[in-house]
């Protein structure tokens, strides 16, 4: 009952609220970034959701869109502004996809909505992550984010679906609000991000 109805109607009242209780401090941030990423506070982009169906992601812009001499973007850590950094640490980016959770398209938690390149290179047992809404956080964020491979990040993925529970969206919840403190585990241990997914390796 939770996984079918609770758990969408407990995303859609409490995504409402904190939109009215974060809109003042949302506005500072989007006109802090506006002169930071020169006009541009907003990032878009195409994710796949429940069952791979694809959606528009909004978050906060923390990189600029500075290229190389090859007319080719900079790599991340490049990119990543100042202010920008501090917004990623306190997961502040993530802010926008509230109104995707009031669309329907993501949930508070479940795992992270990835590149739609991405869907073709899943195994058959790392595609069930889709089988649920994508989240704002979820299990492979609050054990090692992007500190962890992608074969234990789907590994926790796919865990997640087969164990769903109010109990253990509550915990998640719990423990991302103690990372966003801590400011832990926002990069890979080579890249201000996490290096791009190429397939499993045989």
């Amino acid at each position: 009952m939770y996984r079918s109805f609770f758990k969408r109607l407990i995303d859609l009242i409490l995504a409402i609220i904190l939109m009215f209780i974060s809109f003042p401090f949302f506005i500072i941030v989007v006109i802090l970034l506006s002169f930071a990423n020169s006009g541009k506070p907003f990032f878009f982009q195409k994710r796949p959701g429940k069952f791979g169906e694809v959606f528009t992601i909004a978050k906060l812009k923390t990189m600029n869109d500075k290229r190389g001499k090859d007319g080719e973007l900079l790599p991340d850590a490049d990119r990543l502004t100042g202010l920008g950094k501090i917004i990623r640490k306190l997961s502040l980016d993530e802010l926008p996809q509230l109104l995707n959770v009031i669309k329907g398209d993501m949930s508070f938690v479940g795992p992270r909505p990835l590149l739609v390149e991405y869907l073709p290179l899943y195994s058959e047992e790392q595609s069930r992550r889709h089988s649920v809404r994508p989240g704002i956080t979820g299990w492979a964020q609050v054990n090692g984010r992007n500190t962890i491979s992608w074969e234990k990040k789907f590994e926790y993925d796919v865990w997640y679906v087969d164990h769903l529970s109010f109990g253990l969206d509550l915990k998640i919840l719990l423990l991302t609000f103690l990372k966003v403190f801590r400011t832990k585990e926002i990069s890979s241990a080579t890249s201000a991000t996490m290096e791009k997914f190429t397939g499993n390796r045989r």
